[in-house]
């Protein structure tokens, strides 16, 4: 059986409590993901995320946090096609490491490695423009992804 999960893994040279709050805080993503979130994360919350210049906005459920250390929120709702996101956090000699597993996606659907692949691409793009925001303060490098 093929495996449908989507992990992705970058270090981060900050401290894993601002990789956190970069995270959770409204005003933080809007440097690095989303235009911005409807309030900051908490477990059993539902956030409104919007990315302005693609004119789009999704809804997330925060199911589990523990600050510093793991985010555990379900997504697309909207499209029909709920997916689990698993952030970790290691702190390793004042380092990140983060960690993001996307788990969820359906093993029948004909389109199934398109759509691995593009939140592959997702992933990957968000946390290098998180690190680019956290190490380097860039923050023009969101939504520039041409589709």
């Amino acid at each position: 059986m093929m495996n449908t999960d989507v992990t992705t893994k970058l270090k981060i040279r900050q401290p894993v409590h601002k990789v956190f709050e970069a995270i959770i805080s409204p005003t933080e993503i809007g440097h690095y993901w989303f235009s911005d979130s409807s309030e900051r994360w908490g477990a059993g919350k539902r956030i409104t995320l919007r990315y302005d210049e693609y004119h789009a906005e999704g809804v997330i459920t925060v199911l589990e946090m523990e600050a510093n250390e793991k985010i555990m929120f379900v997504w697309g709702e909207e499209h029909g096609e709920v997916t689990m996101v698993t952030i970790t956090l290691e702190e390793l000699q004042g380092e990140t490491i983060i960690t993001v597993v996307e788990s969820g996606f359906n093993a029948h659907d004909p389109e199934i490695m398109a759509k691995m692949m593009g939140q592959k691409e997702g992933w990957v793009y968000m946390l290098t423009c998180l690190k680019g925001y956290l190490e380097n303060g860039i923050s023009s490098l969101r939504a520039s992804l041409i589709h």
